[in-house]
């Protein structure tokens, strides 16, 4: 069979890349940071033999949820039980420094590990030029029968956020738990990147080990654990690594020439979507994105595109800029369109006023049928040059579970009994009224979205 046979959705997979369209799984979408990283903890806390995890952005002492302690005391704790605790840190280039909060392996952060005496094995691995290591992946018992794995975009970098609770200060984010074959592949990644980790051989390169210790690829995919046809996919940067094997059941597979699987599945997906496109990014499209987003458009697509509310001043920077006219422009003609919605979510202070939610997933579903989350931003550095890690699904009725419970969040509606189409038209009606409310002074208003004007956004 086909990878798009076992898809049986219009969404194309895709036919080259690293890994497989794997069926057999089971999905849990985790939204925002406090459930996300509750569960990560339990499957952390439960684990029998091994915890591995890429990390991009850390503070060393980010508090995890319900009295765990630190993210660093949750790591030492799962070594003093004996477990095999390894991590693959970012360490930024002098072109990147000063890019989000990372653990760099600097003299501090060897001083902090020793005074703690920490004992988790980790190597740290750079990227190319201006680009960063940006996978956020937590792989649980890897190759064994309790194995488990977080695929998202969620940093331990900032306080927690429960659902419904969102406000000043905080970030709307997704993890989605994979477990099931395809957590197989974010196994091989793992042993792909830590056995190539660029600075495995300098002595400020590894800690609690030596760099010269590979680990050994997977020989099986996982058994199956649920119903749903999942396609892990990778942005990697040519040059970064350069061991092509194989993961079980997949191909060989060059991966010194780089690997662009999300990238290329953001554009099939929307060149694929007939009725709806619902879009959570922490960054305005690209021009290639937004052209396909266009073209949905034209076709009647129903399109929703949640961002941040307050840009980041490097919009506001853009827009001041000739050099960004063009994809300002973009984003403008997609504002012509009655059934395009730009919009922003935010929650309710102590006081009762509305502070601005800084979204920050990074996902997409397609027709109620189709859905990709990770960590893979649509700005030019995730689709060109970061790399990343995104969960492509196709399960229709998981796809659809997801749209309620975001929307659910996000609108104070109950969306159940529509489909995705009357879904977004509803979404634009009510961030619509929001804002009316918004702007006249009036923060008594429905859930948390509201609408954004595309020829202004920035400004």
């Amino acid at each position: 069979m086909t990878a798009n046979q076992l898809c049986g959705h219009l969404v194309p997979a895709l036919e080259s890349g690293s890994y497989p369209v794997r069926p057999g799984n089971r999905l849990r979408a985790l939204i925002d940071s406090g459930p996300a990283f509750r569960r990560i903890c339990e499957a952390v806390n439960a684990a029998r033999h091994s915890v591995w995890l890429t990390i991009t952005f850390v503070a060393p002492d980010f508090p995890m949820p319900d009295g765990q302690g630190s993210f660093l005391d949750v790591l030492d704790r799962a070594v003093e039980r004996g477990l095999d605790v390894r991590v693959l840190f970012w360490r930024p280039n002098p072109e990147s420094r000063g890019y989000g909060q990372a653990f760099a392996g600097s003299p501090d952060d060897m001083a902090l590990l020793r005074a703690r005496g920490s004992r988790f094995l980790a190597r740290w691995d750079r990227a190319h030029g201006r680009f960063c290591q940006h996978q956020k992946t937590w792989l649980i018992d890897a190759g064994q029968p309790s194995e488990t794995a977080f695929v998202g975009g969620i940093n331990p970098t900032f306080r927690l956020v429960e659902p419904g609770h969102a406000g000043e200060g905080q970030r709307h984010d997704v993890y989605c738990e994979v477990t099931g074959p395809c957590a197989t592949d974010v196994h091989h990644n793992f042993v792909q990147r830590w056995n190539e980790a660029s600075e495995r051989h300098r002595p400020d390169g590894t800690w609690a080990h030596s760099g010269d210790e590979p680990l050994a690829f997977p020989v099986a995919p996982s058994a199956p654990r649920g119903s749903a046809v999942v396609q892990i996919q990778r942005n990697v940067h040519a040059g970064s690594y350069r061991d092509r094997h194989a993961t079980p059941g997949g191909v060989d597979y060059d991966i010194g020439a780089g690997e662009r699987s999300v990238s290329d599945q953001y554009v099939f997906a929307i060149k694929a979507a007939r009725q709806s496109i619902y879009i959570e990014n922490q960054a305005l499209p690209i021009a290639t994105i937004a052209d396909e987003l266009e073209q949905a458009l034209k076709r009647g697509v129903q399109v929703v595109c949640l961002v941040p509310g307050e840009p980041e001043i490097h919009v506001h920077h853009w827009r001041q800029s000739s050099d960004y006219a063009a994809f300002f422009a973009g984003i403008e003609a997609l504002g012509r369109y009655e059934s395009f919605t730009l919009a922003g979510i935010a929650g309710r202070t102590p006081s009762g006023e509305r502070s601005h939610v800084y979204v920050h997933a990074k996902l997409m579903l397609i027709d109620d049928a189709w859905a990709t989350l990770g960590s893979c931003n649509l700005h030019a550095n995730s689709l060109n040059g970061h790399s990343e890690m995104n969960a492509a699904v196709w399960d229709a009725d998981w796809v659809r579970a997801l749209r309620c419970q975001l929307l659910l969040e996000h609108l104070a509606e109950d969306t159940g009994d529509m489909d995705a189409r009357e879904a977004l038209q509803l979404y634009r009606r009510i961030a619509d009224e929001n804002t009316s409310r918004w702007q006249a002074g009036d923060s008594n208003w429905q859930g948390l979205a509201f609408t954004l004007d595309p020829a202004t956004y920035g400004m």
